[in-house]
């Protein structure tokens, strides 16, 4: 006796079964995977936070949420670096002496490339959000002022390190929240803890 057997029905349904259950698994695992990233609560509660800088230009800063606040980075520019050394004497803390960032950006750019400063975006005096002013000011802000953050409420300014001047309410420079970099145009807030290159 003769077993007449379609190969060919039979492959397609292997195959039709295949698929479906890659369909079935990919379905199954997609809440799993999607269980691992951090959700927006926990974003909240201060998971740590990705952003990529390449898009940022030497003289501008974006604004990125973490923690539910702002958080500031500025790409300075060589000539916004060499101001930094320029007004020492006219600051409340310029050796940043107040523990008010990392061990790794206690430096005079308070950062750990130069060129790239993070800093929150919240007053130290009553926790009002300054405005960036990377120019120079006024003779109605301070006169010769190299730039840096205006506070509108209570009249505090701060340099392009975020460091405070003196005769200010606010008692301390601006804080700088623990960050790593993952490559060079990928920055990490909210985790240093395999130190910094």
């Amino acid at each position: 006796m003769t077993d007449n057997v379609d190969h060919s029905k039979r492959r397609l349904l292997i195959a039709a079964t295949t698929a479906a259950g890659g369909v079935a698994a990919a379905g199954a695992g997609a809440p799993f995977v999607l269980s691992l990233m951090p959700s927006e609560r926990a974003k909240a509660a201060g998971a740590p936070i990705e952003v990529d800088l390449s898009g940022v230009t030497p003289g501008t800063m974006i604004s990125v949420e973490w923690q539910g606040k702002p958080v500031w980075i500025v790409h300075r520019t060589p000539e916004m670096l060499e101001m930094l050394s320029k007004h020492d004497a006219e600051l409340a803390d310029p050796s940043s002496e107040v523990p008010q960032q990392p061990e790794y950006c206690n430096n005079p750019t308070r950062s750990i490339k130069p060129e790239f400063l993070v800093v929150l975006g919240i007053c130290t005096h009553l926790g009002c959000s300054p405005t960036f002013r990377p120019e120079v000011a006024p003779a109605d802000l301070g006169g010769d002022w190299a730039g840096g953050w205006f506070c509108p409420c209570h009249g505090s300014r701060f340099d392009l390190a975020a460091r405070v001047f003196k005769g200010v309410p606010a008692p301390t420079n601006l804080i700088i929240p623990p960050h790593k970099y993952l490559s060079e145009t990928r920055l990490l807030i909210g985790d240093d803890s395999k130190g910094n290159a």
